[in-house]
């Protein structure tokens, strides 16, 4: 994407502090013309020479740079900064670069020095205060699922894609091949393009607006509410508005707004909008859901960086002022790709923000006074991602990224988020239960988190809509219960949990538990027969005279040898456990039985469910 927008929107590169000289001449022409394919010819020439100084190295990793080719730009960016004298953006983009390639580390190093050389800069200030900050932007919450579209033309540029209400997705592309090529990314010029969107999310095969297109670039578009009145990017030089390079033998157009009225099927009455200019570009279009504000990208006088975000209201064919929109967005790199939601939150795109590497989304809700922030993967990567749009109506947002080597438009998903409180109270006498273990789990029984209700018995959860999901809740003097989260998609859901208090039998002869349960084969005391024998310790200590006896009994499947023994063990785990809460040793004592005394005398022919009853702990009352 580096290509197409350095050299269709012509936003123009900060120039280095070393000079050119008349051996670059024509190497130089070519690249201030964006024609980075030839510029690339020409530096390579010079770079073979022995003599070839960082200027040359610098301008031509530039050239690579500029038409996304990050291997061979980090290859002459590294011979660029072996020079004495250069540029502090030569750094910047040599960081860049670098954080395409996934080398962080290295591109730390570089941005280290740009700070040190523009200590005022706000990339370099947000670099100071937060340099490794790729893991936390890894691991924060994921926003949208994205997938690959039909919208993708290998080899092939496609992107600033939008979902009209009518189901209609407008796009630019350079698929038309053929189109005379743009000699400053070897490709052909854009046009627009629609297709429809089919009820399982499929497109329909993509039309020329023959109306809107030219010999030149046209696109990308952004369409009122109604339908029926669009804003759209065109080159100058459709509208013979150009200068001509220092040679005098190149024309140079910048990219301009125009707006267009649908009359029929057909958009026609084009005509250009009072803010553009010969000077400096403006492009890519959105307008407001009210239709009064029209948001773009430019490089013209007073912005903050390379290229900026701004707005301008709109009164019928009446526009206002150009506005910037200030260092919450904009900074001294290059922002671009405006999109504004009926909600007025602003998607765009930045190089100059703290991001995965090249071109990164970032959101920013103009009602508020918070921080843009970056949308994350799987939206971001280490490659050029830009042109976010979104539909509400469909619930569905699109973009373009050339991780995959071309310009592809994705769809993005959002993760619907459900804010899930659970209430825990006493299912007998309602009072509400604080510090409760709440523990969800999701559709495959793991543990997602585990929280502890506040004093107004309450926990929340954020979980994804429709999703299944679990709970297991318990309290000190509780039996422990099971819920299900109900599936929603609604902002909020309330599941109320009740617990029921446990009852320990005490009669005169014994405390009476639900069964102690061991592991086949084992004798030492599970997380279930402890939380039991809990209970016993709580009855223990409620009565501090009382001295109990634990009979341990097993089934009659194994050697009464064995059983024996195994009795043995478990009886004396079960009196270790309740000694181990602080019960003296002199007021509990055990013994195994193994099958001697069961419960249910059948001998060899027991069932399952007989063999189950007789495997069993008793706890018999010595001293009351």
């Amino acid at each position: 994407m580096r290509n197409i927008i350095t050299a269709f929107y012509l936003l123009f590169m900060l120039s280095l502090g070393f000079a050119q000289n008349k051996n670059t001449s024509k190497a130089d022409a070519f690249f201030d013309s964006y024609q980075y394919v030839s510029a690339i010819e020409e530096y390579l020439k010079l770079a073979e020479n022995k003599n070839a100084t960082s200027y040359v190295y610098s301008k031509l990793a530039d050239s690579y740079y500029n038409i996304f080719n990050p291997d061979e730009a980090a290859k002459w960016y590294a011979k660029a900064v072996e020079g004495k004298k250069v540029d502090a953006e030569v750094y910047y983009r040599y960081a860049q670069t670098l954080k395409s390639l996934g080398k962080y580390k290295e591109a730390n190093s570089q941005m280290e020095i740009f700070s040190k050389l523009l200590p005022n800069d706000s990339r370099a200030k947000e670099f100071k205060e937060n340099p490794n900050y790729i893991p936390s932007l890894s691991n924060q919450t994921k926003m949208f699922d994205v997938a690959e579209t039909s919208i993708s033309y290998k080899n092939q540029s496609s992107f600033g894609a939008i979902l009209t209400n009518e189901n209609e997705l407008y796009f630019t592309s350079t698929k038309n091949t053929s189109k005379r090529t743009d000699k400053s990314i070897d490709q052909p010029y854009l046009d627009i393009y629609k297709a429809k969107r089919n009820d399982n999310g499929t497109f329909s095969e993509a039309e020329s607006i023959n109306e809107l297109n030219t010999p030149y670039h046209d696109g990308p578009v952004s369409i009122s509410s109604d339908g029926k009145t669009m804003f759209f990017a065109r080159d100058g030089l459709s509208e013979g508005s150009y200068q001509k390079d220092k040679t005098g033998n190149l024309k140079v157009g910048q990219q301009g707004i125009y707006k267009a009225i649908k009359i029929g099927d057909k958009w026609s009455n084009i005509e250009s909008l009072p803010i553009n200019s010969i000077k400096y570009s403006v492009t890519n279009p959105s307008l407001s859901i009210d239709g009064k504000t029209l948001y773009f990208a430019s490089d013209m006088p007073g912005g903050i960086g390379e290229s900026d975000i701004w707005k301008i209201s709109i009164e019928g064919n009446n526009y206002g002022k150009p506005e910037n929109l200030g260092p919450k967005v904009n900074t001294a790199g290059k922002e671009n790709f405006p999109f504004i939601t009926e909600d007025d939150i602003l998607y765009f795109g930045s190089m100059g923000k703290q991001g995965f590497g090249g071109l990164d989304v970032y959101k920013i809700d103009l009602k508020t006074n918070d921080d843009a922030i970056n949308v994350g993967k799987p939206v971001n990567s280490e490659k050029d991602d830009f042109s976010f749009s979104f539909n509400k109506k469909a619930n569905i947002g699109f973009f373009s990224s050339n991780r995959n080597g071309f310009d592809a438009v994705f769809s993005a998903t959002p993760i619907c988020k459900t804010n899930a409180i659970i209430v825990v109270t006493n299912k007998k006498s309602g009072e509400i239960i604080n510090n409760a273990s709440v523990t969800i789990l999701d559709n495959k029984g793991n543990t997602i988190q585990s929280q502890k209700t506040n004093t107004k018995g309450m926990v929340q959860y954020e979980v994804e809509c429709g999703m299944y999901y679990s709970l297991q809740v318990s309290a000190d003097n509780y039996e422990t219960a099971t819920a299900v989260l109900e599936k929603s998609s609604e902002k909020e859901t309330t599941t109320p949990v009740q617990l029921l208090p446990e009852e320990v039998i005490i009669t005169e002869k014994e405390v009476i538990l639900k069964s102690i349960y061991f592991d086949f084969d084992k004798s030492n005391i599970t997380a279930q027969g402890a939380k039991e024998l809990d209970k016993l310790v709580n009855v223990m200590k409620k009565y501090p005279e009382m001295v109990i006896f634990v009979k341990s009994h097993t089934d009659s499947k194994g050697k009464d040898d064995y059983n024996l023994k195994l009795s043995e063990q478990r009886a004396q785990a079960t009196v270790q456990y309740v000694i181990s809460k602080g019960i003296d040793k002199e007021r509990i004592t055990g013994k195994g039985f193994g099958s001697t005394e069961p419960k249910i005398n059948c001998g060899k022919k027991c069932t399952d469910e007989q063999h189950a009853q007789n495997r069993r702990s008793e706890f018999l009352i010595v001293k009351k």
